[in-house]
Parts: C-alpha cells; sequence; structure tokens
C-alpha cells in the first residue's frame, strides 16, 4: 500500500502530488498534503491555502501580516477603487 509522506500511514487510496519544482509526494489526506507542501506566511507561519499575498519572494497569508513587515501598500480587497 502506499505511505503517506507526512505521517506514515498505510493507505490503500492515497494520492500522488508533483509541485511545480518536480517534487513528488504521496498523501492520505488533503490535511497531509497541506502540513507539507503549503506555504507558510513569512509573519504569523499559518498555513496558507488560498491565494494568499505575495510580496516580492515572500508569500503571507493576509494582507496585515504583510503590512506589519514593511509592505505599506498590500490590501486584501479593493473596494470602489479605494483601499
Amino acid at each position: 500500500m502506499p505511505t503517506c509522506d507526512t505521517c506514515g500511514n498505510d493507505y490503500d487510496a492515497a494520492f500522488h502530488v508533483t509541485t511545480h519544482d518536480g517534487s513528488s509526494f504521496t498523501f492520505d489526506s488533503i490535511e497531509c498534503a497541506a502540513h507539507r507542501i503549503a506555504p507558510r506566511c513569512a509573519h504569523c507561519e499559518c498555513t496558507v491555502l488560498g491565494h494568499g499575498i505575495q510580496v516580492g519572494a515572500e508569500v503571507f497569508c493576509c494582507a496585515n501580516c504583510a503590512r506589519h513587515v514593511g509592505a505599506d501598500e498590500a490590501r486584501d480587497r479593493v473596494v470602489n477603487g479605494g483601499a
């Protein structure tokens, strides 16, 4: 049986993921996949499961975290052309 690369569980319905850099992993759940390959916020270190915000090479979970490290222009959403 395939073995999860995160938790080591042998699971007959495990799935494989190949990342953009060519790395290949086997997981038994989305939770294990997220824990292993999802980016972490450069400020608060939470797992970024959505789009997040990228400033330079760093990924943040939200604009608030990006602003904490100096990205003053970062916004989560712009409404009616304003901030």
